[in-house]
């Protein structure tokens, strides 16, 4: 990982690089493959270091970097893309999580505690994997259903609509007492504390995220980012590849809702609402929002200064003095942190570039 080369995103913002032809693409995936696979390196060398390490909560620690990066990566699927930002995508957490508490609780506790589900689900006890899976597919398709309303809507008027969308998640979720339980915390969900299939998880996004990218859907999407009359005029349907971005980021953070029920046993409305919704956003502001390298580096820069500051509230002791931060820091310092970054590199840490091994003709 020794420079960084333009993204796909710079190479295909005209509406003409819709029209390649299949080898074309060959090339460009042989060209960008090194990114997917050196962000997959550093990710496992982070779980690797961990394994060897053996200590708990630095596990813990890393699988919530492995959950974050699954999500940041959705959003980046879209947003980067797209071009639109979206307050929405958290609600399409909190359906793979709640899909995902459905299918693995304990039949008896479910239907003490959810009576409202249907039969089958009352009955079904999966694997966590087979349900990540489903719980991906279930955000997937709800992201399709409403993503056909929302993604004829543009700037602005979009971003609202996704607050909407995720404000409607939470209120249903937070009343639907004999689905979701409430407000109430369901519990039971079998807590896996191996790191894999977290690493796995946030790899699989890197791949869903890069292959939609090169894609005929992905170049069309962001030539309607940049140029969206000459794209429209070259015969690109931007609701439609919008759409497509839409479902698939929806399903990316369905799997990440579903790791994180997995990572900690308990599933709440309100642990997918503002609060993740911020730092998830902050992690892909902070890295570049048109750069799936930023994407996964703005959360291990910032899940890195996040858990320093926990140690730094729980008190630090030199010799017999104990110094503490006062709570609610990491809040002030991640706004302070996105301000200084808008401010003096708007489009990120990375822009829109992306990690390689070689330095590209332009970067030299």
């Amino acid at each position: 990982m020794t420079a960084a080369a333009p993204s796909t995103t710079a190479e295909a913002v005209s509406p003409a690089a819709v029209a390649e032809h299949k080898p074309a693409r060959f090339a460009l995936a042989s060209k960008t493959i090194m990114t997917p696979i050196l962000l997959a390196l550093l990710l496992i060398a982070i779980a690797v270091v961990t394994h060897v390490t053996g200590s708990r909560p630095f596990n813990q620690t890393v699988i919530d970097l492995f959950v974050r990066v699954t999500l940041v990566v959705g959003l980046y699927i879209f947003i980067g893309n797209s071009g639109i930002l979206s307050f929405g995508h958290i609600g399409f957490t909190c359906l793979g999580a709640y899909a995902a508490a459905w299918m693995t609780i304990n039949p008896m506790m479910k239907a003490s505690a959810l009576p409202g589900l249907p039969q089958f689900v009352l009955d079904m006890r999966l694997p966590y994997w087979q349900s990540a899976v489903i719980a991906s597919l279930f955000a997937g398709v709800a992201a399709l259903i409403l993503g056909r309303v929302l993604m004829r809507l543009s700037g602005i008027a979009a971003s609202i609509a996704t607050f909407a969308v995720l404000a409607m998640i939470n209120t249903i979720y937070a009343n639907w007492d004999s689905v979701t339980g409430g407000t109430s915390s369901v519990v039971g969900i079998p807590i896996i504390r191996t790191i894999w299939p977290y690493l796995i998880g946030a790899v699989v996004a890197v791949f869903i995220a890069w292959a939609h990218a090169i894609s005929r859907s992905g170049l069309a999407l962001r030539a309607s980012r940049d140029e969206p009359t000459a794209a429209a005029a070259s015969g690109v349907d931007i609701p439609k590849e919008r759409l497509v971005a839409f479902v698939v980021s929806g399903a990316v953070m369905g799997l990440g809702g579903a790791l994180a029920a997995h990572s900690v046993g308990v599933v709440t409305p309100d642990a997918f609402y503002l609060g993740l919704t911020f730092i998830t956003l902050s992690m892909l502001v902070v890295g570049g929002m048109s750069s799936l390298s930023g994407a996964v580096i703005g959360v291990v820069l910032l899940s890195g200064l996040i858990q320093l500051l926990r140690w730094m509230e729980n008190g630090v002791s030199i010799a017999d003095t104990t110094f503490a931060l006062p709570r609610g820091v990491q809040e002030i310092a991640l706004g302070i942190i996105m301000i200084v970054i808008l401010a003096l590199r708007p489009s990120g840490l990375l822009g829109n570039r992306e990690v390689t091994l070689t330095r590209s003709k332009r970067s030299k």
